[in-house]
C-alpha cells in the first residue's frame, strides 16, 4: 500500500464563493477533501446558488466543523446548527448561512462537484 500526503494549504484547487469565502480541494486517488472558509455574511443561496444553478444545495456533506458556527435549514423547514467540534452529515436539499462573526471552517468529503458551474 501507497501512502500518499497533500497539504490542504497548498490545494489542488481553489473555489471562490461569490462574495463570503472560498473552498480549498485536494485529492489524492479516489479521495477528495475540501476546506472551506464560510465567511461572515455567507448564505448558501447568495454564494453558491448562482455557480450551482439550483433551488438549495443538491450535495452530500459529511465533515467536521473546526471553527465558527453555521445553520442548515433542509427543503422540509428542519433546521441543524453545527460548532467547533461537531461532526455532520447533510443530505442534499439544503440551504444554510453563518452565524455570528467568525469564519465557519469546515473540512468536507462531498466536495468534488461542491462550487462548481453547472
Amino acid at each position: 500500500m501507497t501512502t500518499l500526503t497533500h497539504s490542504i494549504d497548498a490545494p489542488d484547487e481553489t473555489r471562490p464563493f461569490q462574495a463570503h469565502g472560498h473552498l480549498d480541494v485536494v485529492t489524492i486517488d479516489d479521495f477528495t477533501l475540501g476546506r472551506a472558509v464560510f465567511e461572515p455574511g455567507w448564505k448558501w443561496s447568495e454564494d453558491v446558488r448562482p455557480i450551482a444553478g439550483t433551488d438549495s444545495c443538491q450535495t452530500a456533506h459529511k465533515g467536521f466543523c473546526l471553527s465558527g458556527h453555521m445553520t442548515v435549514r433542509m427543503d422540509d423547514g428542519t433546521e441543524l446548527h453545527m460548532g467547533p467540534g461537531d461532526v455532520v452529515t447533510i443530505d442534499p436539499g439544503h440551504d444554510a448561512w453563518v452565524e455570528g462573526d467568525e469564519d465557519c471552517v469546515f473540512l468536507d468529503t462531498g466536495v468534488a462537484a461542491y462550487a462548481k458551474p453547472a
